[in-house]
């Protein structure tokens, strides 16, 4: 048992306390605010403080987690055992220079993504505003690698501390934004299609649709065998988020009434979890969000649990209040579109904390690190470098024992159009991240 004392408790410093030495570190541990009682406990102590109060090991506390509001924090970044660190403290007899609990709750609560920013054409966060980004270090799980040197100097007071062990897992997650890309789809759509390529002069394409449709070929985004013979063969934790709403200008799927489309939806029940993939156009309809959630139950009479947003468009902190509103307990939408590495600078399932209602909730945040059109359109690697860069990150969430979640899509393992060859960068992580992975199917995977 830990003992920690502080000045004062408030909702934000027990928020990060229980996140640092409960989830990340795996240690059990008391608060007290008694200067006296702390002075004279025998076992393992630590404060967080101004003033060291004895000769436990320290950490002088800023300001950040006593306060309520949402200002412009003056950050000063500096290098501190070969890693970045923000939140520089001066006092003599802390164990680290700097406030790690302060750094890394301002990471993991999105801080700067409350503050005003430049949003992109889909109304989103850009990753080019992030700390991270602009200091080069998206690549690092730094609140992980902040808790590694944490628990380190805690075991050079402590050397019969005892830290549980953590493994590296490896979760597989699927968006289908579009099931097929032929079959399935009402006449106009299928004309439209058609046309547009027998205008273009793509005759060849106009001959595969026609066979697909008369059955003589597969559809080319009907790779659906394909990844249940790869969960199947590697044992594979996977989650596939469903799109289910309606047509739209960026919602391309097929109809959220399709028999056949439900039929799909079950099988893949029966290898994997499934979670809803709300709409483009639901991030400003709270109740179309609703209605898809209810429509996807009504197919896997089911509750649904997980949620990653479309083309990753939401926003602080309305966006995942609407899920917590509609009894979604995690959430796999923390990362970026169009570069690979950690959003929230962590590679650990967290619980969301709203900055603005000063509290936190329930709802169950998984960073992911790696997307297939990140690597490919965000940053135009070709097959050779994508995987070289997938490795690297994979490393990173190794060292520290976190979890790699990654993101695909149905059509990028179609091996046509521009996604040619990309089967076997999937396949390359897969038997990467499989040889590291010691978990069993499940474990930590919910219901």
């Amino acid at each position: 048992m830990l003992l920690i004392y502080v000045d004062k408790i408030t909702n934000r410093l027990g928020y990060t306390l229980n996140l640092i030495f409960k989830d990340i570190l795996g240690l059990e541990y008391k608060i007290t605010t008694r200067r006296d009682d702390f002075a004279k406990y025998e076992g393992f102590k630590f404060s967080y403080t101004k003033r060291r109060i004895s000769n436990e090991p320290y950490i002088y506390s800023s300001d950040l987690l006593f306060e309520t509001t949402i200002e412009i924090q003056n950050l000063t970044l500096f290098t501190y055992e070969n890693n970045p660190a923000i939140f520089k403290t001066y006092a003599k007899d802390t164990i680290m220079p700097f406030d790690v609990l302060a750094a890394s709750f301002y990471f993991v609560s999105r801080y700067e993504e409350y503050l005003p920013f430049i949003q992109d054409k889909h109304g989103r966060f850009r990753c080019e505003e992030s700390l991270a980004f602009k200091n080069c270090f998206l690549h690092k799980p730094i609140v992980n690698i902040w808790v590694k040197i944490l628990r380190q100097k805690l075991n050079e007071f402590y050397p019969d501390m005892i830290f549980p062990k953590y493994y590296f897992r490896y979760f597989n997650t699927i968006d289908i934004d579009s099931a097929y890309s032929f079959k399935e789809k009402n006449f106009f759509r299928q004309s439209f299609g058609f046309f547009k390529d027998f205008f273009t002069g793509n005759f060849s394409e106009c001959v595969y649709r026609i066979n697909v449709l008369l059955g003589k070929k597969q559809d080319p985004y009907d790779t659906f065998d394909y990844q249940i013979s790869l969960i199947k063969q590697y044992k594979l934790k996977t989650i596939y988020f469903i799109l289910f709403g309606h047509y739209g200008k960026y919602d391309k799927n097929i109809s959220p009434y399709n028999k056949k489309f439900h039929r799909l939806i079950k099988l893949l029940c029966d290898y994997a979890k499934v979670g809803i993939h709300p709409s483009y156009s639901s991030f400003d309809d709270a109740e179309d969000l609703s209605s898809q959630i209810k429509e996807l139950y009504g197919v896997l009479h089911k509750p649904v649990l997980r949620n990653r947003f479309h083309y990753l468009r939401f926003r602080l902190p309305i966006s995942f209040r609407r899920l917590l509103d509609n009894m979604i307990t995690d959430d796999y939408s923390m990362g970026y579109s169009n570069a690979i590495g950690f959003r929230a600078g962590i590679c650990t399932s967290y619980n969301f904390y709203d900055l603005e209602f000063d509290g936190e909730t329930k709802l169950r945040l998984h960073p992911f690190s790696v997307m297939d059109v990140a690597l490919k359109h965000g940053l135009g690697l070709n097959p050779s470098e994508a995987i070289d860069r997938i490795k690297k990150i994979v490393d990173e969430v190794n060292s520290v024992d976190g979890d790699f979640i990654s993101v695909w899509h149905n059509e990028s393992l179609s091996q046509r159009y521009q996604w040619k060859d990309w089967q076997e960068v999937y396949e390359d992580m897969i038997k990467y991240v499989s040889a590291i992975d010691r978990t069993p199917f499940g474990k930590g995977f919910g219901t």
